[in-house]
């Protein structure tokens, strides 16, 4: 299929039209991402299962999240989005971020009227509006009990984006500013599919409202509105009914997945 059409078909999905590429358009773009594209991993363990170790071609991607209301991982989420971002005339770059391994973490930076700022549609955050990379001090978006924090940018033009749980540092990425090929994250892909990576060994789904967030990590549903937050832990035999419940993923898929999944790991061990 043509990549024009796919395009279409994609921002038809955010139930967006073409329109200028301004930050007013792009505010608009980010928010209907989060909400419609869930970071997930369904997908992948599904890719892995039939030999796959690459981001699944564009017209995979709109068909998981037409047909089965999935989205992926940082490397497809962002990827596709930064596709999606260029295909609507924005001024885009593909950036690589640090977690513990270097490029381990996609992000796109779009400068619009000489400021950039971060698009990041792959980390499980309420980043429902692009974050501010120009900063004198901390940007700060709370959500439940978790906090999330922009650093100023440092010296070397690098942003810290941190996830706090509590009064806990529970995560954190630094993003780089030189823009990068997706040709450049093939041997970090190929990684995240082996059978000792993180999300071959924990399954996770999040989706966003204007309001709040559902969200599956692992054997705990967590369910957000505002600044309640509310818990209930699962079995395993659980999750593809909730997943078809919460997340209107089809059961079946979501079994086949989990059934794959030999021993469920904390994903920020």
């Amino acid at each position: 299929m043509n990549n024009n059409i796919l395009f279409e078909k994609y921002l038809s999905l955010l139930g967006l039209k073409k329109s200028e590429p301004d930050f007013d358009f792009l505010c608009k773009l980010v928010k209907a991402h989060l909400i419609k594209i869930p970071f997930e991993n369904i997908s992948k363990l599904l890719f892995k299962k039939q030999g796959m170790n690459y981001i699944p071609a564009l017209v995979t991607f709109i068909d998981g999240i037409e047909k089965y209301n999935f989205g992926g991982t940082c490397y497809t989420n962002n990827y596709y989005f930064h596709l999606l971002l260029e295909h609507l005339g924005f001024n885009v770059k593909l950036c690589g971020a640090d977690m513990k391994n270097p490029d381990v973490h996609l992000i796109n930076i779009v400068t619009i009227d000489g400021q950039e700022f971060i698009v990041d549609g792959g980390y499980a955050s309420p980043f429902l509006k692009p974050l501010p990379k120009d900063l004198n001090t901390d940007f700060v978006i709370n959500s439940g009990n978790e906090k999330y924090i922009v650093k100023p940018k440092d010296e070397n033009g690098k942003t810290r984006v941190e996830q706090h749980s509590g009064n806990n540092l529970q995560h954190c990425y630094t993003a780089k500013p030189q823009p990068r090929k997706i040709e450049e994250f093939r041997k970090v892909i190929e990684d995240s599919y082996a059978d000792d990576a993180t999300f071959m060994n924990a399954v996770r789904i999040v989706r966003f409202s204007e309001n709040g967030s559902v969200s599956l990590r692992n054997l705990m549903l967590t369910e957000t509105t505002g600044p309640d937050a509310r818990t209930i832990k699962l079995s395993r035999e659980e999750i593809p009914a909730i997943a078809l419940e919460k997340f209107e993923m089809p059961e079946s898929l979501v079994k086949e997945a989990v059934e794959s999944v030999k021993e469920i790991k904390d994903i920020y061990d």
